[in-house]
């Protein structure tokens, strides 16, 4: 199986849900950097400092690339772009094979 890379694209902020709905403040993910690369070489272990909502999000992702599975809308079609679930703070990734 083939490692990968993660690299973290935006991280975004949806400040209309927060002043709607949020109890409290709220910021833009901490735990990562836009342009953070993360080379994982498994898709069964929590990679070190690794958000674990957003490692739920889109291990299935990680997993579909290590595998060399293709997206033929997506350019290359070996990557995949993905994004965890917070509805307040998400942040994009860009998985890639890594040799």
């Amino acid at each position: 199986m083939d490692k990968c890379k993660i690299t973290i694209l935006k991280k975004t902020l949806n400040r209309d849900f927060v002043e709607k709905y949020a109890v409290s403040e709220v910021v833009p993910c901490e735990y990562f950097q836009e342009g953070q690369e993360i080379i994982v070489d498994s898709p069964f272990e929590l990679p070190e400092g690794f958000c674990s909502w957003a490692w739920s999000d889109i291990r299935h992702d990680v997993f579909s690339v290590m595998l060399g599975g293709k997206r033929p809308y997506a350019n290359p079609p070996e990557a995949a772009i993905a994004c965890c679930t917070d509805g307040y703070r998400p942040v994009f990734f860009k998985i890639e094979t890594f040799k």
